[in-house]
């Protein structure tokens, strides 16, 4: 038998609101003899270490991967803007030190942007998963379209959004709709139950608490504080026990987690966790009574739990809506109208039966068996821009 010609697959993870969802590509790239696998670990995986250490990647047994450091301390606007910079330099460096045959990324978030970029002058080919979505109130709107220009192979998670991606000039082979790749981890791993949440978190789950996720809102920055106060005096009046997760390390991200954490403080049937992990936020969405916030898990993944979401604000404008998600805006009172509208019997009873329109099952098969046998060259990197009929 001859040797096996070997693909060299890098995967750019930047923080644990990517890399969870990552783990059922990891696990079929890890299966394959032909593929050689490179994680490039950056943003807030190593943001609060002394060394250039990802914990969270560690503990999951992927012990050998390129370290790149790009994030400052500061995450107001200027900071941002240096660690993007950074970013493009230390991800150009680090394809010096191995070259990957395709790149995947994932997701909109700037340290994202930053590795894409990269990737052009080295002309290599980039596979970006979860193109073509509407996130209006965020920067990331933008940065998402932008990696679908410097990309050369999409995974969109619907048919819509890949509708959208060829819209924007790509070429209908370079387009698949796949699903929603964090979905495919619900029938690889075990949920922990309700006692055994409790037990690895330390806290002994009430019978009935909210899941609260909550981001900056990076085009609405300088009402980040504003925005934060009114939620927390929302979750006050409903004096409910709460589990937050940390927010992103997004604009102002710091002056947010300060915000909970003394919340917290002030009321001892809260819990806040840093980083739950995939096991543990399914199975606090399985236990949860409703989820509050503004992230994306509430959009893609908590119809799959038949959980109730209150999604405040315009973070995630523009994303397809299951019948779980009710909007609401800032305000205190929107938002306690929201939630009781979410746990009420009658709202719970009309999504017993939601379905995921993000869930298609097999994502990530389907994007292993291509980026392993795409052919590589001239015709993955060269570009044609496709317009639609009649639109010139």
């Amino acid at each position: 038998m001859g040797d096996v010609e070997v693909r060299r697959i890098g995967v750019v993870t930047v923080g644990r609101s990517d890399f969870g969802l990552y783990l059922p590509l990891l696990r079929r790239l890890g299966a394959h003899r032909d593929v050689a696998l490179k994680l490039f670990v950056s943003g807030a995986h190593l943001l609060r270490t002394e060394g250039q250490v990802a914990r969270q990647v560690e503990e999951s047994g992927y012990l050998d991967y390129v370290a790149v450091k790009m994030l400052v301390r500061a995450d107001d606007p200027t900071g941002i803007g240096v660690s993007m910079g950074r970013g493009v330099s230390a991800f150009s460096r680090a394809y010096y030190q191995w070259r990957p045959d395709i790149l995947v990324v994932l997701g909109d978030r700037f340290e994202m942007h930053a590795a894409a970029l990269a990737a052009l002058p080295h002309n290599i080919p980039v596979a970006h998963i979860h193109g073509g979505e509407i996130t209006e109130g965020a920067i990331d709107d933008c940065l998402r379209h932008s990696i679908t220009k410097l990309s050369h192979l999409h995974f969109a998670s619907t048919r819509q959004y890949a509708r959208r991606i060829r819209q924007m000039g790509e070429e209908h082979w370079r387009v698949k709709a796949v699903g929603a790749i964090g979905l495919d981890n619900l029938g690889q791993i075990r949920v922990p139950d309700r006692q055994e949440l409790g037990s690895r978190l330390n806290w002994s789950l009430p019978p009935e608490f909210l899941l609260v996720t909550y981001h900056p809102v990076t085009l609405e920055a300088e009402w980040v504080s504003v925005q934060g106060r009114q939620l927390l005096e929302a979750l006050r009046r409903s004096k409910l026990p709460i589990l937050f997760t940390a927010p992103n390390a997004d604009t102002h991200g710091r002056r947010l987690s300060r915000l909970i954490q003394h919340y917290v403080k002030a009321n001892p049937d809260c819990i806040y966790v840093e980083n739950l992990g995939t096991e543990n936020y399914f199975a606090a969405m399985a236990a949860a009574a409703a989820m509050v916030g503004n992230s994306s898990s509430g959009i893609l993944e908590a119809a799959s739990f038949r959980l109730p979401v209150v999604n405040i604000g315009l973070r995630q404008a523009g994303r397809l809506r299951p019948a779980n998600v009710i909007d609401c805006g800032y305000g205190v009172e929107e938002i306690m109208c929201a939630l009781r509208q979410a746990r009420s019997a009658e709202f719970k009873r009309r999504i017993r039966r939601c379905r995921n329109p993000y869930y298609a099952g097999g994502a990530a098969e389907h994007i292993v068996n291509t980026i392993r046998t795409v052919p590589l060259g001239r015709s993955l990197i060269w570009k044609k821009f496709c317009d639609l009929p009649g639109a010139i």
